[in-house]
């Protein structure tokens, strides 16, 4: 029983499994895929078995640092601010440091990790006039939203990749702005089902 966050259920889980199950057969497999809350609330209740999320040191997931729950990497990602290109093909905004110019800001609600990661690095320090137009929970939204040339959305790069290429989003700063992350799977520290534990060790036995 998997519960994932929106982004990675469509961008990262289903190849991941596919590799994984190439390893050992894992069974008929459950993903619950919500916001990053959500998905923690589901952990803590016993309800899922593994957490797969975008993580950052700067703001950890609930549960982290303490003996009930272990975890390990299996992926990197990158947030990163995307616009709509404007009529002559450029960034609709450009993100430059303390700039004054009004910038229409996508954010992510309180539901969403991804928000709490972006919250954790204090943007609206660097960009005094990053205005919150828009809020919502859902990566996908606000990629819709920024592609519709609504404002700047922080998006995970495998999400964004598919515009980027298409040249319906583009980078809207250098690479200063944008946050590496890191793909996790977090789990109970307590014994699981069989088939549960022969997945672990896939992931942590090189």
């Amino acid at each position: 029983r998997f519960a994932a966050t929106h982004p990675l259920s469509f961008t990262f889980f289903p190849q991941w499994m596919r590799e994984m199950e190439s390893r050992a057969s894992l069974g008929p497999i459950r993903l619950i895929s919500d916001s990053m809350q959500a998905c923690e609330e589901l952990m803590l209740h016993g309800q899922a078995q593994f957490l797969l999320c975008h993580h950052h040191i700067a703001a950890p997931v609930r549960f982290e640092g303490g003996p009930q729950f272990e975890s390990v990497c299996v992926g990197r990602d990158a947030l990163v601010p995307f616009v709509a290109p404007d009529t002559n093909g450029e960034p609709t905004w450009r993100l430059t440091e303390g700039s004054r110019d009004e910038i229409p800001y996508l954010a992510y609600s309180e539901e969403s990790g991804l928000g709490r990661i972006l919250r954790a690095q204090h943007y609206e320090l660097r960009v005094h006039h990053l205005q919150t137009a828009f809020s919502a929970h859902l990566a996908a939204t606000l990629m819709t939203m920024a592609r519709h040339g609504r404002g700047v959305a922080w998006l995970p790069a495998m999400l964004a990749a598919q515009d980027l290429e298409n040249g319906t989003l583009m980078r809207a700063g250098d690479a200063s702005w944008e946050i590496e992350v890191d793909i996790c799977v977090f789990r109970p520290s307590s014994q699981q089902s069989h088939t549960a534990e022969v997945f672990w060790q896939q992931l942590t036995i090189p």
